[in-house]
């Protein structure tokens, strides 16, 4: 009896013993904290170069150095690189610029931003729903348009998701004209955002069309004859709110995408493209007359898109021809059309990859310049390089032999390049190439990562290839493991998700100490992966339009193989404790991956996620589901791709979380999620933040929340208590 009772005890200890969770302490978060932007990158010396030209072809950069800052002065048709240490107009007028950031705005007296015409004289802004320029000289100022009202106004963008201060336009060479539209938004429906605050919130209220609406932002294009003034509607229906880069008509905020001037001012090209994407049509207008000419159009079955990174068409007025960017090959490829005639004159690349960008094209050698992704074999598809290729179509030449994602920066009389090439798991190196042949000119910088590695013992990201849902299609993603990583242990493994289709989980390929809060995550003991799914850009079309028209599927089929390849493949992986989280798209494949997959994902940290899509903007939905159909059932198309219809499926912990003045993505797409699963009776939780909008991911706050609902829920361990994470304030120089 005595020996039943002490067994008994001591199977009593043991198993409490095996309860106990592991207590987190401060210094084990603060450990992690080190892995953070603002605090690895400071570490991070040399590289890569971002140039500053000079009028006589050379350029000067800021370099960071262990010592500090440093000013490097590069003649390239000399081939030589110095510090600029000596006295010297050149090097005195660098060290200056680099000492208070090295950049000019653009932006006017008082906060009002400008577009400056090419002939430095005027700048052009908005000014009661109108456009005005002003005299840089002098200041004086005028209105160039007087008929702009509320919701039609002049060169404005603000519909849906994006708002522009900056007037977006193009200029004419001459300085003469300007390229523009009026925004008419009258009868668009709205969205409304209340502040949180002590009395009476203030009311943010804004056109924001949604899909299936019959009535959604349009443009009417013109053009202006600035010294008259005079206005210049171009004869035809009113256009789209869209683009072929993006699904905005203003892809950067202040650009007016797809709209390009002939070189004596009397004409503009410019693409319509379709409130479903399917047709992009280029057309050339007379600027005097406002006269349209219908060139060529493209149509796909799901949605056409002219590149990734750049509008990839351009006109070659002095011989009547387009360079025009199309996928019909099933990779994306420059061709060469007649702009009289709109017919194909032949292909300019060919074979497998997909042209990025157009870098530049020169009309009198006959040649484009061009970044791609896939081209070159046994190397990451993601990779970008940069070729130049003949207009004939007979010859592309390599200009970055080297294996990595090349960021290029084209010198302004396009005889030279710098090329900054990496990978996620290797530093940047920036050497300076000849744009004709890519030969090697100069060594600029080599990273230096030593002191990152000596000081917290940083290591990088391991690249991996797993399968997708059909067991046969290569996928690329990332995997991050703890630095004092033990292989006879096992790791719950976190999927850090972003599904396309407009980029994915990995994002860039370009070195990064950091990569987000990854690696960070991974030092509290997980193994963090990000998988480029089926349905993420960079590669094919087919691939790209792997699940269009069923934004639902969020590339989780192929999160759920990869994951499961990755556990049989490594014994360290602890398949049973899974999880995910997101931020935007993020959110919306993080919530769907808990309730589609609730036996896999045990804990998901959803933020801003876009849960509807019928309550999300209509440019972006309409792009990649199509447009909103309605059977007669009172059903539509977009009903199944709904977090809610689902949350009833929830058996984990779900973290859901929101900013209250979200614009981008407004925060009832969460609460529609949560009153779900309250008529489920379902267990989740919430957290609101107050006045915040799309980009509250990186906040400290809700860094430290994310790690410790993985810490607690999917390790079984005891976060400390309200650890504060603590940025420098902005504007800080970091400590060296």
């Amino acid at each position: 009896m005595i020996k039943l009772v002490a067994t008994l005890a001591l199977i009593a200890v043991a198993t409490l013993g095996a309860q106990q969770p592991r207590m987190y302490t401060a210094a084990d978060y603060a450990r992690a904290e080190q892995f953070l932007g603002y605090k690895a990158n400071a570490l991070v010396t040399s590289g890569p170069v971002r140039p500053t030209w000079l009028a006589d072809g050379r350029f000067w950069y800021r370099n960071a150095t262990a010592a500090g800052a440093e000013v490097i002065l590069v003649d390239p048709a000399k081939k030589t690189r110095e510090l600029c240490a000596a006295p010297g107009a050149t090097c005195a007028a660098a060290s200056s610029a680099a000492a208070s950031g090295g950049r000019g705005g653009r932006t006017g007296r008082g906060a009002t931003p400008v577009v400056n015409s090419p002939d430095g004289k005027l700048a052009a802004y908005r000014k009661d729903n109108n456009l005005w320029v002003r005299e840089i000289a002098t200041g004086t100022e005028r209105p160039i348009t007087t008929d702009g009202v509320k919701d039609f106004g002049y060169a404005t963008d603000n519909a849906g998701w994006t708002t522009s201060a900056r007037a977006v336009l193009v200029w004419s060479p001459d300085s003469k004209k300007i390229a523009t539209f009026q925004q008419d938004e009258r009868g668009v429906g709205e969205m409304y955002l209340a502040t949180t605050n002590v009395g009476h919130p203030t009311l943010s209220a804004w056109k924001y069309p949604l899909p299936g609406d019959s009535i959604i932002t349009t443009i009417q294009r013109v053009v202006i004859d600035v010294d008259a003034p005079n206005v210049i509607r171009f004869r035809m229906p009113a256009d789209q709110h869209r683009s072929t880069l993006c699904d905005d008509i203003s892809c950067r905020g202040d650009d007016f995408t797809d709209t390009q001037w002939s070189p004596d001012g009397s004409k503009v090209a410019f693409v319509s493209t379709s409130r479903d994407h399917k047709v992009a049509q280029l057309r050339v207008a007379d600027a005097a007359t406002g006269e349209i000419r219908d060139v060529m159009e493209e149509r796909v079955a799901t949605q056409y898109e002219s590149g990734n990174g750049a509008a990839n068409w351009q006109i070659l007025w002095a011989t009547n021809e387009v360079v025009w960017f199309s996928e019909r090959s099933n990779w994306g490829q420059l061709y060469l059309y007649d702009l009289t005639t709109g017919k194909i004159k032949h292909a300019i690349t060919a074979g497998e990859g997909s042209v990025a960008a157009i870098v530049t094209l020169d009309e009198k050698s006959r040649s484009v310049w061009f970044t791609a992704t896939g081209r070159e074999k046994g190397r990451d598809p993601y990779f970008r390089h940069l070729y130049r290729a003949t207009l004939d179509g007979k010859k592309t030449t390599l200009l970055t032999p080297d294996d990595g994602d090349h960021d290029i920066a084209l010198a302004p009389s396009g005889k030279y390049f710098i090329d900054n090439y990496s990978k996620p798991d290797v530093p940047v190196t920036s050497v300076l190439r000849d744009a004709n042949d890519g030969k090697f000119v100069v060594s600029l910088e080599k990273q230096d990562v030593s002191r990152l590695a000596a000081a917290i013992g940083w290591k990088p990201p391991m690249p991996i290839t797993v399968k997708a849902r059909d067991g046969k299609t290569d996928l690329y993603g990332l995997l991050y493991r703890p630095v004092n990583f033990d292989a006879t242990k096992k790791y719950p493994i976190v999927n850090h998700v972003y599904p396309g289709p407009q980029t994915g989980s990995v994002a860039g390929r370009t070195f990064n100490a950091a990569r987000g809060d990854a690696q960070a995550l991974a030092e509290l003991g997980f193994v963090v992966v990000e998988i480029d799914g089926m349905g993420t850009p960079w590669r094919s079309k087919s691939f790209h339009d792997a699940y269009y028209g069923d934004m639902g599927d969020n590339t989780l089929p192929d999160q759920v193989a990869a994951m499961k390849e990755l556990a049989q493949r490594f014994s360290w992986i602890d398949i049973e404790r899974t999880g995910v989280y997101g931020h935007s798209g993020g959110g919306y494949a993080t919530a769907d991956a808990m309730f589609r997959y609730p036996e896999f994902f045990k804990v998901g940290i959803s933020e801003a996620g876009n849960h509807d899509n019928r309550n999300y903007e209509d440019d972006w939905a309409e792009r990649y589901v199509g447009l909103l159909t309605k059977n007669a059932n009172g059903t539509s198309n977009y009903d199944s791709q709904a977090n809610q219809s689902l949350a009833k499926n929830l058996k984990g912990r779900l973290l859901l979380a929101h900013g209250t003045m979200d614009n981008n993505v407004p925060p009832y797409n969460t609460l529609l999620v949560v009153n779900e699963l309250i008529k489920a009776n379902k267990d989740f939780d919430l957290l609101l933040l107050p006045n915040r909008n799309h980009g509250f991911g990186n906040e400290p706050y809700m860094i430290r929340r994310r790690w410790d609902y993985f810490v607690k829920y999917l390790l079984g361990g005891e976060p400390p208590k309200e650890f504060e994470l603590r940025p420098p304030t902005p504007g800080a120089v970091p400590p060296r």
